[in-house]
């Protein structure tokens, strides 16, 4: 079961990390070997801001262990514009970017919208319609991370479902919290890291997370889960997600 439920953070280049996380002396170019063999997943930030090509994804997916997944943020040239209906040109750009490199490391993309966009069944709909569900014959799974409390609602969530979409369950006080028991895919952010505490999250409070993730993934074969634990106090997440990994077992 817990080869379906998938740990980790957002990045692996962060100055804090080198204090408390990365072993002393360890070249900067070993940091993503090195948490790729502590942690069981990555959400990748960078591919939100630029475009890598072809050679990068493949070091990327030599460089990590068997098991190992990144989940990848599309480009904001596809999610950050009035219309989303429009984007067809940054969507085929970011799947075409060679992110099929990955291989069996490809894990779901996440597509984040603009913190002021709202909801728009019709817009939603005709974005949703322009993501491929495969490249170079590997299948592709889509996660939107909305960030405006207009998709708390069954139409958003009839939208994910027709088109075999999720969305990102966020633990946030800035951001909605849509749960959505309708497909397969489980995607969360924890984003309530606290400085003062060595595991980012009481290991009280990531037990309930951990309990959530293995009932989740307890309800079929084709259930499976990411955790990440992203931003709040960033230095203190890798540490949060080595304590879910122990406390999964």
């Amino acid at each position: 079961m817990t080869l379906r439920i998938h740990v980790g953070v957002g990045g692996w280049t962060f100055e804090p990390w080198r204090d408390n996380f990365y072993p002393a002396g360890l070249p900067h170019s070993k940091e993503l070997h090195y948490a790729s063999r502590q942690l069981t997943a990555i959400e990748v930030n960078g591919t939100f801001y630029s475009t890598f090509k072809p050679p990068t994804f493949a070091k990327w997916r030599d460089e990590t262990p068997e098991g190992f997944v990144f989940s990848l943020k599309a480009h904001r040239f596809a999610t950050h514009r009035k219309d989303l209906g429009t984007a067809r040109e940054g969507v085929q750009h970011f799947v075409g970017s060679g992110i099929a490199e990955l291989g069996d490391k490809l894990g779901p993309i996440v597509w984040q919208f603009m913190p002021t966009k709202q909801f728009v069944a019709d817009e939603v709909d005709a974005f949703l319609k322009l993501l491929p569900r495969e490249v170079q014959g590997r299948p592709l799974r889509h996660v939107l991370d909305v960030r405006h409390a207009s998709f708390a609602t069954d139409a958003y969530l009839e939208l994910l479902q027709k088109h075999d979409a999720t969305t990102v369950y966020t633990d946030s006080e800035k951001f909605p919290a849509i749960p959505h028991a309708r497909s397969d895919l489980s995607y969360l952010r924890l984003m309530r890291s606290e400085a003062d505490c060595p595991t980012g999250y009481a290991p009280e409070a990531l037990q309930g997370w951990v309990k959530g993730a293995r009932d989740w993934t307890a309800l079929g074969a084709g259930k499976e889960a990411f955790v990440f634990f992203i931003n709040g106090a960033k230095e203190r997440a890798p540490a949060a997600a080595q304590e879910f990994l122990k406390l999964l077992g």
